[in-house]
């Protein structure tokens, strides 16, 4: 019964959850710090050298807007940064779908950065085993009711 559910949900279908799209991500944190200290260096490793040429004219006159008027300034850098993402995205062969929230990034996906950055994979892994493990006895003990209550046998359901 458990080889079976457990089969179920690896062939059930994952959705791709993208975070570089995100104002709380890595692509768009690291755009905002290279307009804070002039350095465009900060964000070419997110694109393709075709598009570094692009993405050098833009945050050219991106950063020199400024210190200029705010309201066109925050047009000017939302454009930098939605044309970035969307560079990106492409380097990824996924489409852009627009500019995301902070906060709408999945707990999984702000896990594994947190691992990368702090260079400690076993808190994310002891985080997992977890969640699997309340996913898959949560599953198990519904299907165990289920044959329960249609008289279908005894199924253990307690841990």
């Amino acid at each position: 019964m458990l080889s079976i559910l457990f089969s179920l949900m690896l062939a059930l279908p994952l959705t791709s959850s993208a975070h570089c799209d995100s104002y709380d991500g890595p692509v768009i944190k690291d755009a905002v710090k290279a307009l804070e200290t002039n350095n465009v260096n900060l964000v070419l490793k997110w694109i393709s050298a075709d598009q570094k040429p692009e993405i050098k004219v833009l945050f050219s006159k991106t950063y020199n807007l400024r210190t200029g008027d705010k309201e066109i300034y925050q047009i000017v850098e939302k454009h930098f940064l939605e044309t970035l993402v969307r560079l990106h995205r492409e380097t990824e062969g996924a489409p852009y779908t627009g500019l995301k929230p902070a906060g709408t990034t999945k707990p999984i996906v702000v896990m594994s950065d947190k691992a990368i950055a702090d260079k400690d994979v076993d808190e994310l892994l002891a985080g997992l085993n977890g969640h699997i493990y309340k996913v898959i006895r949560d599953k198990y003990n519904k299907v165990a009711w289920l044959n329960t209550v249609s008289g279908m046998g005894n199924i253990k359901t307690d841990s």
